[in-house]
Formats: C-alpha cells, sequence, structure tokens
C-alpha cells in the first residue's frame, strides 16, 4: 500500500513529540490537493468531525494553489 506499512499503530502513539516533529514532512502539492478532497467528503458527510473538517479545508485552500 504505501511505506507505512510495516508500521504497528499502538507503538506509533507513543513516539515522543519532539522526535515526532523532526519526521513530518511538507506535502507535496499533489499530497495537499488529495488531503483537501478527503476533508471536503468528511465535511460533506455531516459527522461528529464535519465541522472540524470543513474549517482544516478552508483553511489549506486558502494556502495552496488551485488544481486548474
Amino acid at each position: 500500500m504505501d511505506d507505512y506499512d510495516a508500521l504497528d499503530g499502538d507503538s506509533a502513539l507513543c513516539v515522543p513529540l519532539a522526535d515526532t516533529a523532526q519526521r513530518l514532512a511538507v506535502l507535496t502539492l499533489e499530497e495537499a490537493h488529495d488531503l483537501l478532497a478527503l476533508l471536503v467528503a468528511v465535511a460533506q458527510e455531516g459527522g461528529s468531525m464535519s465541522v472540524r473538517a470543513e474549517r482544516l479545508a478552508r483553511e489549506i485552500a486558502a494556502r495552496i494553489p488551485s488544481e486548474n
């Protein structure tokens, strides 16, 4: 699937914050558009995370160029 298949989800939750911050990569433009599409889909579902997803989608959309 991706490079993260071998990660144990439980152990990943225990990574110290300082170490995690160093491993966070900047998203490519394509990844940012994919994330934006996912957030818009979650926002449209109307579930418990829809308000957060909509807010994050607006923030990301304001920061990245359009796909067109």
